[in-house]
């Protein structure tokens, strides 16, 4: 099985969703095509991360710059539910996030408290998440993109 950070599928299921509810690329037009997927993986300057439909969901991408930040590598970030990505505390508001989210299929500007793998706290700054939604209208799960954060 191809892992999910090569498959030319889900890196169109990310792309297209967000060029479809955000009217704008998630990876730069200077990107050629067929490079597209690898460079969102291991180049990108900002954190992308999605998490399936389960009812309580998993991460089921987190490229290199997610990993870096929250600590974790691939088949960790990857097997971690993702409301284990805030603490405790701030678990309500990121649900909250999720269900406002569900019902517009986007909101930008969020911030809020998260955690690393090793417990340290920061900040995600002017994040974006938007539903996975397939050219058929199937619901795959969510996704964000984490340009800034902050030690805290």
């Amino acid at each position: 099985m191809i892992p999910r950070h090569s498959d030319p599928a889900f890196f169109q299921l990310l792309a297209r969703s967000h060029a479809r509810l955000l009217g704008r690329p998630l990876v730069p037009d200077d990107v050629p095509a067929g490079q597209a997927a690898e460079w969102l993986y291991e180049s990108a300057p900002f954190a992308v991360l999605a998490h399936n439909t389960a009812t309580d969901p998993v991460f089921m991408y987190g490229n290199k710059a997610a990993q870096r930040r929250f600590g974790y590598d691939w088949d960790e970030i990857t097997a971690l539910p993702s409301r284990l990505s805030a603490e405790a505390p701030n678990r309500e508001e990121r649900q909250q996030f999720l269900e406002r989210v569900q019902r517009l299929g986007y909101e930008s500007g969020y911030k809020g408290v998260r955690i690393t793998k090793t417990g340290e706290r920061f900040m995600i700054e002017e994040a974006t998440l938007w539903q996975l939604i397939d050219d058929d209208g199937k619901l795959h799960g969510q996704a964000v993109v984490i340009p800034r954060t902050s030690d805290l």
